[in-house]
């Protein structure tokens, strides 16, 4: 059976406030760099350390350098590393993962808990897998209750196009598809793209390429679209760079007047993207901040 380590970086609560909250956004952003999704960042009760826990493969080049990589960068915090069984990796998701309610319109739920009582919220089922996103961490909540606001509002309505640039786990296509919407989730990583198509399935929605389905997937990014093609919503939960490399191909796929949503940036970040759009004629975003992640929303 295939082996996982499961990894903690750990940093020290005792250290001074604002040194630790610096530390942990320069872990974030390493982290989110190198292509390291899904992470948890817990505090401790008590001693309020700060831990960033995250599974990676024995022969990932991660698992080789990350202590070396953090004595030198984070002298401070500790990394500990424990081998799992792919079966313990999964129970391991069981124990963390809870109903997360998304801005009183989503409830993210993994599919053992599929079944239970929703309170009213429109249900997302994600499989938990090591890279893609299951809404627990920030920048897909933020993507997420800014396209419940965008419902509210009227400016997201039933029947309007979209695209999930960087889809990943396909979670915010799947919470656009059962709003009524209908359009493509991209991914320029093939194993995204099957673990988006996994959870199409447990949403009891058609698989990608059915006449009537409402998500079609596609390996690839902005160049695997149609030159013509634009959408009434576009989002892109991916990163900084390369929001701001693309925002003039981007732009052109966008309905004038269109809804645009981009997160997967630190809030260091957030002022050079919204510039990055704003140079190209874009209004000023509607920027949200959760902790040290914003989001960008043009609606």
């Amino acid at each position: 059976m295939s082996k996982l380590l499961k990894t903690e970086l750990v940093i020290p609560g005792t250290i001074d406030p604002f040194e630790l909250e610096a530390m942990g956004e320069d872990v974030a952003a390493w982290l989110s760099a190198n292509s390291l999704q899904g992470w948890e960042e817990l505090v401790g009760p008590v001693s309020r350390d700060l831990t960033f826990r995250f599974y990676l493969e024995p022969e990932s080049p991660m698992a080789a350098i990350i202590k070396d990589y953090a004595a030198s960068r984070w002298p401070a915090a500790t990394v500990s590393m424990e081998s799992l069984e792919q079966q313990d990796w999964s129970a391991a998701w069981r124990e963390f993962f809870t109903p997360i309610d998304i801005g009183g319109r989503f409830e993210i739920v993994p599919p053992w808990l599929a079944d239970a009582d929703h309170h009213g919220l429109e249900p997302i089922i994600i499989e938990p897998k090591m890279a893609f996103g299951t809404g627990h961490h920030a920048t897909t909540a933020l993507c997420l209750g800014g396209i419940a606001d965008m419902v509210a509002k009227g400016r997201v309505k039933p029947g309007d196009s979209f695209l999930d640039l960087g889809t990943g786990s396909g979670i915010l296509a799947i919470g656009l598809a059962k709003l009524g919407c209908k359009g493509i989730g991209a991914d320029i990583d093939p194993q995204a793209v099957l673990c988006a198509a996994e959870n199409l399935e447990l949403n009891k929605l058609p698989a990608s390429g059915e006449p009537d389905a409402p998500i079609r997937l596609v390996v690839g990014g902005l160049e695997a679209l149609a030159p013509g093609a634009v959408f009434d919503c576009i989002v892109a939960n991916i990163l900084a760079q390369p929001l701001i490399d693309m925002a003039p191909h981007l732009i052109t796929h966008l309905k004038p007047g269109g809804a645009l949503v981009l997160s997967g940036l630190l809030t260091t970040q957030a002022p050079a993207v919204a510039l990055a759009y704003t140079r190209l004629g874009m209004p000023e975003p509607l920027r949200k901040d959760e902790g040290e992640w914003s989001g960008l929303f043009w609606m």
